[in-house]
């Protein structure tokens, strides 16, 4: 039976929820897609005016893909006002990214009344995407742990016609899936002198000899001489949008948009054209970096065992269309190589049990020369942001550094079908990203560390005898790992040496001490590695401060959007009913009303100057409509206007100004 205190409690509980107030939230622990579910629902309660919450789809799983739209009514509407999307958590292990969308949005909501946030929501609209791979983050809480960054989709990574067959084992029972080192003579690896938790590439220059071979700890449940190569789920949703689309690479899906929750939220961005600005909290960074895209850079262990898997697409029983490309073919009368994108059109929508295919094109990917011309070279993505935006990317990243005291990046990955990289090259607007964290100082340069089978940057090969070689029938040795975590050069040291720097000073429980192991196939391994989770997501400690200043971080961002105004108007009248309606139009934000991008590749409508009138007394001038092709300039950008009318005396003329990124204003004239 309920006591005084607590009979009490219960009533004025009910009385705040009904009221729409929530409690604070616990920002003190990473929260599962139950409890995110609850914390933007708890949001939408408390601010019913102000806060309204919707779907863009289900997953495989069955969960909602949670969307908030933060503005104050009245004004301008909704879908007239800049808005600014924050979205997080397309990779499933970037976690931390989705408690820094919810920080942001809680902010912002339960201090409305600021100054600086008033000023946001009564002028432009915030969205915000918590978690847009629930399913994939859900395995944070599983049991069982390990590095997932994909959806559950299923996907056939071996091309054997099945899917999922082969995923990891828990063989020393912690609870993590970490790295097998196994003794072999010959091997590539050896111990770093330097920290034995560590291996390094053994140099046969400096006359060392390696002794072990690495893998992903597991067993080869399908017998095709790979462990661990196709475990559940496939696709990573920050490599499935259409730009710089890695084809035939893993985690990238069978062709570009495959996955429901990429199309769902493509669907959503283009009924939201409003949208003039994009931050993403995940495994990508521009910010960090100083506004250009990093290069990434990886845990050299883990990107070692994943090496051994490396290639296992080409071993499958059906043919791999990955291996025609450059294959030069012959009919009617012409002559071509098969492209990545030729292979997409032959893949198809369907992808069957092939490894990778291709899709939908966006505007600026290569597309092939089908005409009869030989050897017409194709048209590429950009990769880079141009000129006129690199110098506001910069800006912004310089303020992101003063305002988090952020300067050294955690682990990253280099942009490949992102969704930042669709943001700004396909839909035109700036678009950052950002881990939401990093390492606390820059490490000190110190001798090599590990390093993966390729080099910093390369592909090399491992040549293994012995027991592992049975797990590589029919081939000679795995390729190495490219693109290793140093290969991004913006470390002095290896990357592993530095997360286990950072795990030591913050006493951090993050790696797994090697621990000899009987494995039912290759005799006794040592297991160990870095903890799933801890290296690419920090202590839940720091979420509330890296939440406020992130909060804080996106209000400036809101607060740089480009603002169309009408800076005058004026109606001359000349007598017999005839008037000149003068007007100037001003940009009064800092960014411009299009980014160069977004005007390259014409996904940014122009700047609109409408006369309220009818056509017809339009006698001369401007047209009734204009259209600003060229972009206005921020911090005071302008364009002038002249029209001579037919009208009456005390008429009220309205002109009407519109700006897809930057919003409107319609003020009239009376003719006297």
């Amino acid at each position: 039976m309920m006591k005084g205190p607590i009979r009490v409690l219960v009533p004025v509980l009910l009385v705040m929820l009904a009221a729409g107030t929530v409690a604070a939230q616990d920002f003190t622990k990473y929260h599962n897609y139950e409890e995110t579910t609850a914390i933007v629902q708890g949001l939408a309660k408390s601010a019913p005016g102000l806060v309204k919450l919707s779907s863009l789809g289900k997953t495989q799983g069955n969960r909602d893909l949670w969307v908030l739209e933060i503005a104050q009514p009245g004004g301008l509407p909704l879908n007239e006002r800049p808005g600014l999307l924050i979205a997080a958590n397309f990779a499933g292990d970037a976690v931390f990214g989705s408690e820094m969308a919810l920080a942001v949005a809680d902010y912002i909501v339960k201090n409305a009344s600021k100054p600086e946030v008033k000023a946001c929501l009564d002028n432009a609209v915030v969205f915000i995407i918590p978690r847009m791979n629930p399913d994939g983050a859900e395995a944070m809480w599983a049991s069982l742990k390990w590095d997932r960054r994909t959806n559950l989709s299923p996907y056939d990574d071996d091309n054997d016609g099945r899917t999922d067959e082969d995923g990891p084992e828990d063989l020393n029972g912690d609870g993590f899936i970490t790295v097998m080192r196994v003794a072999e003579p010959g091997g590539t690896y050896l111990v770093d002198p330097k920290d034995a938790r560590l291996l390094k590439k053994a140099d046969p220059k400096l006359g060392e000899k390696g002794v072990f071979a690495l893998y992903l700890e597991g067993r080869d449940n399908d017998g095709d001489g790979f462990i661990n190569e196709d475990p559940p789920g496939g696709v990573n949703l920050n490599r499935n949008f259409m730009h710089e689309y890695p084809y035939f690479k893993p985690e990238a899906g069978r062709f570009m948009a495959s996955e429901s929750e990429t199309r769902a939220l493509l669907a959503w961005i283009v009924q939201h054209r409003n949208i003039a600005a994009s931050l993403t909290f995940g495994e990508n960074d521009n910010l960090i970096s100083g506004g250009r895209e990093s290069a990434g850079r990886r845990l050299d262990l883990l990107a070692a065992a994943e090496a051994s898997i490396e290639g296992a697409s080409k071993t499958g029983i059906f043919p791999a269309l990955g291996s025609m490309r450059g294959m030069r073919v012959r009919g009617g009368g012409m002559e071509m190589s098969i492209t990545p994108e030729m292979l997409a059109m032959l893949m198809g929508s369907g992808g069957g049990m092939f490894m990778m295919g291709g899709g939908p094109q966006g505007r600026d990917q290569a597309v092939a020369q089908t005409s009869g011309r030989r050897n017409m070279p194709a048209r590429t993505a950009p990769t880079s942001p141009l000129a006129a935006d690199l110098e506001y990317f910069r800006l912004v990243a310089a303020k992101y550094a003063e305002m988090t005291g952020i300067r050294q990046a955690p682990l990253t990955v280099k942009p490949e079908g992102a969704f930042s990289q669709y943001g700004y090259y396909q839909f035109g607007v700036p678009s950052f990203s950002t881990p939401g964290w990093g390492l606390p100082e820059a490490p000190r340069a110190s001798g090599q560390g590990m390093m993966t089978a390729g080099g910093p940057g390369g592909g090399g090969q491992t040549m293994m005898t012995g027991r592992t070689a049975s797990f590589q029938a029919g081939r000679a040795g795995f390729p190495g790992a490219a693109g290793s975590g140093a290969s991004g050069g913006d470390l002095p040291q290896a990357v592993d040496k530095a997360i286990l720097q950072w795990m030591d000073k913050e006493k951090i429980d993050g790696f797994v001490p090697w621990t000899k192991v009987k494995h039912p196939d290759l005799g006794e391994v040592e297991i160990g590695g870095f903890k799933p989770y801890a290296a690419t997501n920090p202590p839940a400690a720091t979420i509330a401060a890296a939440g406020r200043s992130h909060a804080e971080f996106a209000l400036y961002l809101a607060s740089l959007f480009p603002k169309v105004r009408i800076e005058s108007l004026e109606a001359i009248g000349h007598g017999g009913g005839i008037y000149r309606i003068k007007a100037a139009v001003v940009n009064t934000g800092f960014w411009p009303t299009a980014s160069a991008q977004g005007l390259q590749a014409q996904s940014v409508k122009p700047t609109m100057v409408q006369l309220q009138v009818d056509p017809e007394t339009v006698l001369s001038g401007n047209p009734k409509t204009v259209s600003i092709r060229q972009a206005l300039n921020g911090s005071g950008g302008r364009a002038e206007f002249e029209w001579l009318i037919r009208a009456k005396a005390g008429e009220k003329i309205a002109l009407k100004v519109m700006s897809q990124k930057g919003g409107g204003e319609t003020r009239t004239v009376v003719l006297k």
